[in-house]
């Protein structure tokens, strides 16, 4: 288990105070957080590039936070590939396996196996120069693996490669971590973290603004910052199902007995979609639209927020399902909007999102 115990560092203008959590074994957990408030400078605080104003970092029960890198056992990888511009992918690749000691046959064997893991056997032969972005980062996953480190730190290791390399690099990720590896993973981007993780720990001023699951991260924000910050009130975990006639890009996702029309081309299997509450609409009746998910449900809630009123859909019917729609005041009032009254949402397939697991 890493553990982050209040951690703080000051800079001029700038700085993080007081930072806890802890990552367990088989979390996938992300740190979100805009450019800028500190995400990267806590990761070098657990690598050990940088020492902390005050605070402990624990690995498995073990204060590290004085030790010196190498002797943590962490591994991070960038966002730019780091790897070494004068050596071979091999050599890249056999550079930790051979500063722990290993033997030539154990270095060989061990490499080999790596570049089989990440599709990279081909590229032993080649330099960095020569490698696409997709393929760097592969090399760089591989080298900071090759160790067997107890925790493997991420910062924005995506936010350069194009969507393909994205998207290969996420299944990769995934893998490695359904194979029992600790990642404390840094981003931006609440796509790559909904994707990818288990837990988040939504980061603002410096310090910690909320931690919990994906669906409490989504479903229930803390605080208007966390809430507008992700974006997404409505996220739904379930499975893309199979279309009936092939060639369709209109699918249906299930979620806790409710089938939502999508267009996408995700291949079926388990997911989560999303729905921006200014894509609802709400009504006093059904009526003849275009949209594909119509439902209707009691007003659960009606709130002030940035921009309008949000107002809370239980769709679930008796199974405490909510949507929420973002409206004007003025349609609060000419609707007569109230908790408790039955109202009909409304949303189009192309307004939901699908994010394959």
């Amino acid at each position: 288990m890493l553990s982050v115990k209040r951690i703080s560092k000051t800079y001029p203008g700038f700085g993080i105070k007081d930072v806890s959590f802890d990552v367990q074994p088989g979390e996938y957990f992300v740190l979100l957080g805009r450019t800028g408030v500190g995400k990267s400078v806590l990761l070098e605080i657990i690598a050990g590039l940088t020492r902390p104003d005050s605070g402990a970092v624990l690995l498995d029960g073990r204060d590290i936070t004085h030790e010196k890198m190498q002797n943590r056992r962490i591994s991070l990888v960038f966002q730019s590939s780091a790897l070494f511009p004068h050596m071979s992918v091999y050599d890249n690749l056999a550079y930790p396996l051979r500063w722990c000691g290993k033997t030539r046959s154990q270095v060989d064997q061990q490499v080999a196996k790596l570049a089989e893991d990440f599709a990279i056997s081909h590229l032993l032969e080649a330099r960095p120069q020569r490698l696409s972005g997709g393929e760097s980062q592969r090399v760089s996953l591989a080298r900071a693996v090759a160790s067997e480190p107890r925790c493997l730190l991420l910062d924005e290791p995506l936010s350069s490669l194009d969507a393909s390399s994205r998207s290969e690099i996420r299944a990769l990720l995934r893998k490695i971590s359904v194979n029992g590896q600790l990642i404390l993973h840094v981003t931006h981007d609440y796509t790559e973290a909904v994707s990818l993780s288990t837990h988040i720990a939504v980061m603002e001023d410096g310090g910690i603004a909320q931690i919990g699951t994906v669906e409490e991260i989504f479903q229930h924000p803390k605080s208007q910052f966390i809430a507008r910050f992700v974006g997404i009130r409505n996220f739904f975990k379930g499975r893309l199902e199979t279309p009936e006639a092939q060639g369709t890009s209109l699918k249906h996702f299930a979620t806790d007995g409710l089938s939502f029309a999508i267009l996408t081309d995700g291949p079926a299997g388990p997911g989560s979609v999303m729905v921006r509450s200014e894509d609802v609409t709400i009504t006093n009746a059904a009526s003849p639209t275009s949209a594909r998910n119509n439902f209707v449900g009691p007003i659960a809630d009606i709130a002030p927020v940035g921009g309008g009123v949000e107002v809370i859909v239980d769709i679930g019917q008796g199974k405490s399902l909510e949507i929420a729609a973002l409206i004007t005041n003025e349609a609060v009032s000419a609707l007569e909007l109230r908790c408790g009254k039955q109202v009909w949402v409304t949303f189009k397939a192309a307004a939901v999102k699908f994010i394959e697991e």
